[in-house]
């Protein structure tokens, strides 16, 4: 399988590349800087740029199975609708069906799942840009015409992969409200080959 990663040198997106370059996949890492690329091999393509510059994405997009997108800019708003809009216009214009695009937990029905800290004075004050962000991104890619899946995850920690976490799960769940990054991107990775969640929100968490 053919992908590429937009968001490849970020928390969650550089797990992403690693991971998907040892389950055989050919990867196009796609970043702002080139030399923060860690993986390595025959099967990794780098390519530098500006994910907002439609010059840029599109021969970038051009060629691939799917797309995994893992935008971020910290608690800035901007990048991920921008970048998500360039991105999709990229994939309708060159037929490029499968996204996989990572959102957060709180976004939608599944802000019941927050606790009180997290809707209110995470995202409801310090995040708050961050998280409208996340809104608007997952606003352009429930119109697309593409086969589309949002993840939303929690909490992001610094443990191992463990492939052990729950998913799917209701706005009325309890959960720990954490998982680590190598979790999120195991799970992203296991969409391209399900569609259990095709044009769904599925949440992750353990």
């Amino acid at each position: 399988m053919k992908i590429v990663v937009f968001g490849a040198t970020g928390s969650v997106g550089r797990h992403v590349v690693r991971q998907a370059l040892s389950r055989g996949y050919s990867v196009t890492a796609f970043t702002r800087d080139a030399d923060r690329v860690t993986g390595h091999g025959d099967s990794l393509r780098v390519v530098q740029g500006d994910v907002t510059d439609p010059a840029a994405v599109r021969p970038a997009v051009a060629g691939h199975d799917a797309v995994i997108v893992t935008l971020g800019a910290g608690r800035k708003g901007g990048v991920r609708e921008a970048g998500t809009r360039t991105i999709v216009q990229a994939m309708e214009r060159e037929s490029v069906r499968r996204l996989v695009c990572q959102s957060t937990l709180g976004v939608g029905e599944s802000r019941g799942n927050l606790n009180f800290l997290w809707k209110y004075v995470m995202f409801g004050l310090l995040l708050r840009p961050a998280f409208q962000d996340h809104v608007r991104q997952e606003e352009l890619v429930r119109h697309s015409r593409l086969d589309w899946t949002i993840v939303r995850p929690s909490a992001f920690t610094d443990g191992p992969r463990t492939g052990r976490y729950r998913h799917g799960f209701d706005g009325a769940t309890a959960t720990s409200l954490r998982i680590a990054r190598a979790d999120v991107a195991d799970f992203l990775l296991e969409q391209l080959g399900d569609e259990s969640y095709l044009r769904g929100t599925p949440a992750v968490s353990y």
